[in-house]
């Protein structure tokens, strides 16, 4: 499952809601509208959870369905399917205006609110909900509590701590010994209730961007022997110009989330 910021959630929900225009040419169930209400479904479940009225309400519409007891009027037995066909078109057209409701009323929703708070999954559970918690420090708090340029990675991490410890979050600070491979391996953070180690580390210069593609790699191999879900926060200084594509490699193991944070 992909992992969303506000910002690319607000962008595709607007591309969804201005394709539903563009859809009206198109018949239900065509390559183009089977296409869009996947990413619909993808979009809405990834961002907002299977729980949410906005994922329920789209998933619930009937496209082109005509309602029971409506009046299909025709003269000619031969042009029923024809009045059938426009009339299921007619229908058509009203759920893409739906659709498109349901899309703009999502994004005024998240527009005054943060991702963790949006969030409603059928299984969502006080684990599932710390995750999306710890996130939100590492996206929107971390660079809020950087005064000055940091010049060592322990003061990103003793930054870190501090959000943590003011969120109420329980967590170890390099309490955790995991051996792999002849070496010794100790997460920044470990928190055994959502069975999750973090990483924070600090790009301050050049050269520093490949040790730390180095060292994930590394870290990944070893702390997916004991924990389940791993994050990767980098505080960049300016170093890392291609984040997508810094990030991406890494998200291609399950559960392992990367946060790139700019100063």
């Amino acid at each position: 499952m992909k992992t969303w910021t506000k910002e690319e959630a607000l962008q595709t929900l607007q591309e969804l809601a201005e394709e539903a225009d563009r859809l009206k040419k198109s018949r239900a169930f065509s390559t183009e509208h089977t296409i869009w209400v996947t990413k619909c479904y993808d979009t809405l479940e990834e961002v907002f959870g299977r729980a949410s009225r906005y994922y329920l309400s789209f998933v619930d519409i009937k496209w082109g369905q005509i309602p029971p007891g409506t009046i299909i009027e025709t003269w000619i037995l031969a042009d029923k399917q024809a009045a059938i066909d426009a009339k299921s078109h007619h229908y058509f057209l009203l759920q893409l205006g739906t659709a498109k409701g349901f899309l703009l009323g999502a994004i005024n929703y998240l527009k005054a609110r943060e991702l963790p708070e949006v969030y409603s999954a059928k299984d969502t559970g006080p684990e599932a909900s710390l995750i999306l918690r710890v996130l939100h420090l590492a996206e929107r708090q971390l660079r809020k509590v950087i005064r000055t340029q940091p010049e060592s990675e322990r003061q990103m991490q003793d930054a870190f701590e501090n959000l943590l410890l003011g969120a109420e979050i329980p967590c170890g600070r390099e309490v955790d010994k995991i051996e792999y491979s002849s070496k010794t391996y100790i997460p920044d953070f470990s928190l055994p209730k959502i069975d999750l180690a973090i990483e924070v580390k600090l790009c301050n210069r050049s050269e520093r961007e490949k040790e730390i593609i180095a060292e994930i790699n590394d870290d990944i191999l070893a702390y997916q022997t004991k924990y389940s879900n791993l994050l990767f926060v980098i505080y960049d200084l300016g170093y890392i110009r291609d984040v997508d594509r810094f990030c991406g490699s890494f998200e291609e193991h399950e559960n392992v989330t990367i946060r790139v944070v700019k100063h």
